[in-house]
């Protein structure tokens, strides 16, 4: 698979912040995004409040309809 569209490689970085956010949720940290945590880039990038929780299911529902976008 090649990914080199615009979309494509932006539903590609948003799989990288769920999967970031899931791994924080089990105790492990990667501070990979400008020294910030997955969750306070998530919050900030969408302008969103909320547990980690919210969080990961508001971000899965953006990368759901951005996979049917791509899927069109």
């Amino acid at each position: 698979m090649i990914i080199d569209r615009p979309e494509q490689i932006e539903l590609y970085r948003l799989l990288v912040l769920r999967k970031a956010l899931q791994l924080e949720m089990k105790g492990i940290y990667m501070k990979i995004f400008k020294g910030r945590t997955a969750w306070v880039t998530i919050k900030k990038e969408f302008n969103i409040s909320g547990s980690r929780e919210k969080v990961l299911d508001f971000l899965s529902d953006v990368i759901k309809a951005a996979q049917q976008t791509e899927r069109e």
